[in-house]
This record gives structure tokens, C-alpha cells and sequence, in this order.
């Protein structure tokens, strides 16, 4: 029996949909989770605007005092970007990979809002603004920028999620390797305090851990 060839491989990769989309309990919980991310991207811009309208508090942060601001968002959604088009171009032909990954995100911004609603923070007072003209037009959609969405990172937590999601090998440590330095430029930045960097990794793991649990 011939050894499968890389074209062979290559082109059984779109079966897995059909077979996924067959099974009654992969495609409710993909519609679900599809459902409920619109819906959070709908309310996302009125929440945001709230607490930015909220006082917030001022916290001590050593590291950003220590470290002298500079306005690097090109490279901040640079590698974010990047990271993003590599993580869905392994994750959108094994379709069970992507259903944990989008369940995660999903969680991710379900913990982060929390935290934003229960933890009212200012930024940081030598903050350079981050410029991303897609997200500030979709999501932060507001008369003013939003700057309050401080804890925890979600630039950093997206990528260390993407890292999870394409499982272990080469690009899970590129990935955990994007997001370091991600987390390193937002800081330089001083668009987050350090604890929300530091924070973030634990809450993508917490949320990846969960989705996998109701994906099973």
C-alpha cells in the first residue's frame, strides 16, 4: 500500500468539515458560539464606553516608571496581525481545533469584561494611545478613545490563546514567542500596567482549559 503523499493529505483536509458539520452536537455548539460572539461584539461598544466614562484608580507600577514611553503601535498590531492570519490558517481546516479556539475567545472576553466592570483602573498617566483603525472603528466605536480597558491584556492574551490553540510543536512556540513581545511593547507603550501583561497568559490558559471542556 503507497505511502499517503503531501497532495494526498492536503486534499482530505476540507472532509473533515462535512464529517464535523454531520455530527448534531460539534455543529449546535459551533451556531452557539457563533451566536454569542455577535452578540458580544454588538454590546462591546456600549460597554466600553461606560467604563471609560467611570473613575477609575491610578496604580503604582515600577516597571513603567523605569521605562520611558514610545508609540510603537505599528509593530503592537503588526505582530498581533500576523499572529492572527497564522493561528486561523492552521486552525480553519481542523474544524474541532477552531471550535475550542472560538469557545476560548469567546470565555476570554466574557472574563475580561467582568474583570473591566468589577475593576475600574485609569490608565497609566504617560500612556501613548495605541492606533488600530480597524478595532478602534468596530468594537471601540465611541466620541472618545477608550484607554480604560486596562486589566487584563487582551492584545496579549489573544496571542497567547492562538498559541494554545494550534497545539504543541514549532508554532505554539513562535506563537508564545509573538506574545511576549506583544506584551513587551504594550509596556513600552504604556498602554497597560505591568500586572495586566503578567495577567493575561493565566486567563488564556484558564479559558482554553474550560472551552475544552464544552467542546468535548
Amino acid at each position: 500500500m503507497p505511502a499517503p503523499t503531501a497532495d494526498s493529505a492536503a486534499a482530505s483536509l476540507p472532509l473533515r468539515w462535512p464529517a464535523a458539520w454531520r455530527t448534531p452536537g460539534f455543529r449546535a455548539r459551533l451556531l452557539l458560539v457563533l451566536a454569542l460572539l455577535l452578540a458580544l461584539l454588538a454590546a462591546l461598544p456600549r460597554f466600553f464606553a461606560y467604563i471609560q466614562a467611570r473613575p477609575g484608580v491610578v496604580l503604582p507600577d515600577p516597571l513603567l516608571a523605569a521605562l520611558p514611553a514610545h508609540d510603537v503601535s505599528g509593530l503592537v498590531f503588526g505582530t498581533i496581525y500576523l499572529s492572527v492570519v497564522t493561528g486561523l490558517w492552521v486552525l480553519l481546516p481542523r474544524p474541532r481545533l477552531l471550535l475550542r479556539a472560538l469557545w476560548a475567545y469567546l470565555l476570554l472576553h466574557v472574563c475580561r469584561c467582568l474583570l473591566l466592570w468589577l475593576l475600574p483602573l485609569e490608565p497609566p498617566v504617560s500612556l501613548v494611545l495605541l492606533q488600530d483603525p480597524l478595532v478602534d472603528q468596530l468594537v471601540y466605536a465611541a466620541p472618545a478613545p477608550i484607554t480604560k480597558d486596562l486589566f487584563f491584556s487582551g492584545h496579549t492574551a489573544t496571542v497567547v490563546l492562538l498559541a494554545l490553540a494550534v497545539g504543541r510543536g514549532r508554532l505554539r512556540t513562535v506563537l508564545l514567542a509573538a506574545a511576549a513581545v506583544v506584551g513587551a511593547l504594550v509596556l513600552v507603550q504604556h498602554a497597560h500596567y505591568t500586572y495586566d501583561v503578567l495577567a493575561a497568559p493565566l486567563f488564556a490558559w484558564g479559558c482554553y482549559r474550560v472551552a475544552g471542556r464544552i467542546v468535548a
